[in-house]
């Protein structure tokens, strides 16, 4: 997996990293293929574990916005 940055919108953000494909590893999704509804649903309510829920509210709020 590589690291990614995304720069700062706005003055005074700090760029986020993050390493690409991390919620398709932890979700056993081949990283060809688009992760289904039911298992980023599964990994919000938290039945991959802490990191594959925090990895679903990232890629939720922060890659694809509100």
């Amino acid at each position: 997996m590589k690291e990614v940055t995304i720069q700062p919108k706005e003055a005074g953000q700090k760029p986020l990293h993050f390493k690409e494909g991390g919620l398709h590893a932890t979700t056993h999704t081949p990283m060809n293929e688009k992760i289904p509804k039911s298992k980023i649903q599964a990994a919000l309510v938290g039945k991959y574990g802490n990191k594959g829920k925090k990895q679903a509210m990232f890629m939720k709020n922060v890659l694809t916005g509100k």
